[in-house]
Formats: C-alpha cells, structure tokens, sequence
C-alpha cells in the first residue's frame, strides 16, 4: 500500500476490540489468548509474500498494547480512541477533564457566564480566585487598621533615631553597600560615613 488509509477517531470504542475478534466484556486472558493466535497468523516473517500481513500484525500489536492496559482499556471503553488520543495529548489523568469541560452544557454555562458578567476574565477570576478586579476579596483581619503597616525605611529610620538616644542599643544593622566605610565612635558605636 503506497497511500496511507486516514482514520478517523471513533468514541464508540469497539474497533479494536474487533480487530481481536473479541466484544468488550472479554477478560485480560481472551485478549492474550486471541492476540497469541492471530500475531502467530498475520507474523512478518511467517508472511513475506503478503504485505497486508505487516499492516494487520500493526494492528494487533496496537490492540493489545492498548487493551492489555487497564487504564487505557477504560479510557478506550469509556470514550474510544478519541478518549487515547486526549491521553496521548494531555495526559491519562486527564481525560474525564477534557471531556466533561468540553461538554455542551459546560461550554453553555461559559457562554452565559460571559454574558452576564460582561467578560469572561472577571468571570473566572471572581469564581476560581473570588478577586473580581479587588471588589469581592475577602478582607483580612490587619487591613481594618492601616497603621499596622511598616515599611523597612520607617523601621530603620526608627532604630537610628533610637540608637542615637540611647547609648547602651546594641547595633543591630550592616553597611547597605561595600563602600559605604563605617568607623567606631568613642562609646564603641559605629558611624556611617
């Protein structure tokens, strides 16, 4: 075959089980037991004059790996091979996320989510963070008192003006740079210079 055959993905989930000649409620022996017999029929080497028989061994091979796993076989049996290719793209975990997001009703309520507030950003931001541009935040205890806040420039010109009242403060700040030169004063204080 020179052309490639275009698939397209299903989410009945029986193709490959009927590649096996098996239905879904088979058991994890039928696979193997029904993969064995025809891998042995359709072989490459048992069938060098037949190119159709590399194609068909392809196709096993890709059933069994796909149904001989358990996650992917309920993937598969759930949403089809749609549901593996989401896998393949997103991950196994995944799937049912994928899936239930892009249901109708979920792109409904995004829909009507939009229109009511104008704009989804608002929208996702008020339901999934509750921030709403600062208008719905839930406020914390220490905003109610604006003087609870300090900055550092505050709170270093504070301990400055306190060392130089008191003399027994110990020092409790370094040089802001390395050129900055520092030089002891008489009490055994230092002087930035």
């Amino acid at each position: 075959m020179s052309e490639q055959r275009q698939r397209t993905l299903s989410t009945s989930g029986e193709a490959l089980y009927l590649v096996l000649g098996l239905d879904k409620t088979c058991s994890q022996d039928d696979i193997k037991k029904s993969y064995r017999k025809l891998a042995l029929r359709y072989h490459p080497d048992k069938n060098p004059e037949n190119p159709d028989a590399t194609d068909k061994f392809k196709e096993l091979n890709n059933a069994h790996c796909v149904l001989s796993d358990t996650t992917k076989r309920n993937i598969y049996d759930k949403y089809g091979s749609l549901g593996l290719y989401v896998a393949q793209q997103f991950g196994e975990e995944n799937v049912n996320t994928y899936f239930l997001l892009s249901s109708w009703w979920a792109k409904g309520l995004f829909a009507v989510c939009g229109v009511l507030t104008g704009c989804y950003f608002c929208c996702c931001l008020c339901c999934c963070f509750n921030c709403c541009c600062g208008k719905c935040k839930p406020h914390t205890p220490g905003d109610d008192n604006p003087d609870s806040y300090a900055s550092p420039e505050d709170l270093e010109e504070q301990i400055r003006t306190d060392m130089e009242t008191d003399v027994d403060t110990p020092i409790i700040t370094q040089p802001v740079n390395a050129s900055e030169k520092t030089q002891l004063i008489g009490d055994g204080r230092r002087a930035y210079t």
